[in-house]
């Protein structure tokens, strides 16, 4: 394995695309400092409100399996084998990822995740984990970083170091290039969604069982709202409803316990009698912002360098947050196999390629919310879906969009969106004008999608 000249690293933030690369990092023998702003939550309470279960799928799991941490990741998932539909009359009904029965995504719990990225790298001896130290400033010129650990201040001199800021969509890494905005031409948006976020638990029954289907991604898709929910190891759901902050239906409406359990009975009534203490979680967990942030350039100074949310913070609909993040650290760790002397190189190599695939999993991301929100309660996507998943089980060479991102841990997110895109506009114009799905023609239909 390739060693560069430079040999020590400062990693801001110690979540999960920052300890993944900081473990790579030490594996491959350099000097890691990994700071974190938290207490190591290996022994805190996790927040009310904060996510704590992810969706991950093959290019997590890649990322993993190069720190050698995919078979004890996969001891925490459970398997969600497709979308279990609640529509508002009727039955539940799954329609599964993949029309190939090994492939699927895993509910995964962050800290459980995280706890298990934090006792790898506490292996090395040459990777140091400093927890409760926030970086309050950042200054790329003077090459310095601050730190406050309780009221002790402290200042880390980076001069022969390399930094890298996986400090999340709050980076403070990333406040200083904007500091310097005019000076390094630095690009930075961040935009919202109407919509905000607010998540719920629903608890497990009786010996710790699954009230509701254990093996599935469940959405209640409904006019400019829906809700969905992810399994825990413990019988529980992780619950989040998405809805926007204003309006007739929006958080602002919801106020007092009346409004709420009227809402959950006229909208939810399949499962409001699985959430015994409703009313008291919803009025204590925040409903929080749904953002997307782009920045560029990544690289500053040839010595810092922004990875994960910190240079590309997505929505969570396709469920490629952590996916994304982690595969940012494949492919930093191969632009350093590739060169092992110079880093700028090495880092402008890499923000060369990631961007535009960072960019385009951030729109598909950003569609995803429109499908799930609106289109799975659509009869002709469905009939569009259901042809999708006739011809992976048919042709196992054609992949749909859904399956290029998430299944097809190679192949590059801006590829599988044009690609998908092409294939959903050609398919939804079949759906569209067949009354059975039994009837399309397969075979012809697969031969269109290879002249795209």
């Amino acid at each position: 394995m390739k060693k560069s000249h430079h040999k020590e690293f400062v990693v801001l933030g110690a979540g999960l695309s920052g300890t993944l690369m900081a473990i790579r990092l030490a594996q491959r023998g350099y000097d890691v400092e990994l700071f974190e702003k938290r207490e190591d939550l290996r022994h805190a309470n996790i927040d009310a409100g904060r996510s704590i279960n992810l969706a991950l799928s093959d290019r997590g799991l890649k990322a993993l399996r190069m720190v050698g941490l995919e078979d004890e990741a996969k001891e925490l998932v459970i398997p969600m084998y497709g979308r279990m539909i609640h529509p508002l009359n009727g039955n539940p009904q799954l329609y599964r990822y993949s029309g190939r029965s090994h492939e699927w995504i895993n509910s995964i719990s962050r800290p459980g995740l995280n706890s298990i990225l934090l006792d790898k790298a506490e292996k090395y001896s040459n990777l140091k984990l400093r927890f409760s130290c926030p970086a309050e400033k950042v200054d790329t010129a003077a090459q310095m970083i601050t730190f406050e650990e309780g009221s002790i201040v402290s200042h880390l001199d980076v001069s022969k170091k390399m930094v890298i800021g996986a400090d999340g969509a709050s980076s403070a890494l990333r406040k200083s290039y904007q500091e310097r905005s005019i000076e390094i031409r630095f690009d930075f948006s961040q935009t919202f969604l109407d919509t905000g976020y607010k998540e719920l638990c629903l608890p497990a029954g009786e010996d710790a069982s699954f009230q509701i289907e254990k093996n599935a991604l469940h959405i209640w898709p409904r006019n400019g709202f829906m809700m969905i929910a992810l399994p825990n190891l413990d019988g529980s759901f992780t619950v989040t409803l998405f809805m926007p902050f204003e309006g007739k239906v929006g958080f602002n409406s919801l106020t007092d316990n009346h409004s709420i359990e009227k809402f959950f009975h006229s909208n939810f009534p399949d499962v409001i009698h699985f959430f015994p203490d409703l009313i008291e979680q919803f009025q204590k967990n925040p409903a929080s912002s749904l953002g997307t942030i782009r920045c560029y350039p990544w690289l500053l100074e040839d010595r810092y360098l922004l990875l994960g949310d910190a240079s590309h913070a997505i929505v969570p609909f396709y469920g490629q947050g952590m996916n994304c993040a982690f595969e940012d650290c494949v492919v930093l760790d191969q632009c350093i196999e590739l060169d092992h002397a110079h880093w700028h190189d090495i880092f402008n190599n890499y923000q060369i390629q990631r961007k535009v695939d960072t960019d385009a999993i951030a729109s598909l991301a950003e569609d995803n919310f429109y499908e799930m929100r609106d289109a799975t309660a659509d009869p002709v996507f469905n009939k569009k879906r259901q042809i999708e998943l006739k011809l992976e089980k048919e042709y196992p060479e054609y992949f749909s969009k859904y399956s290029l991102v998430t299944f097809q841990e190679d192949l590059p997110y801006s590829q599988a969106m044009k690609k998908g895109r092409a294939q959903d506009k050609l398919l939804m114009d079949i759906a569209l004008n067949v009354k059975d799905v039994e009837t399309v023609n397969l075979k012809e239909v697969l031969n269109m999608l290879k002249h795209l």
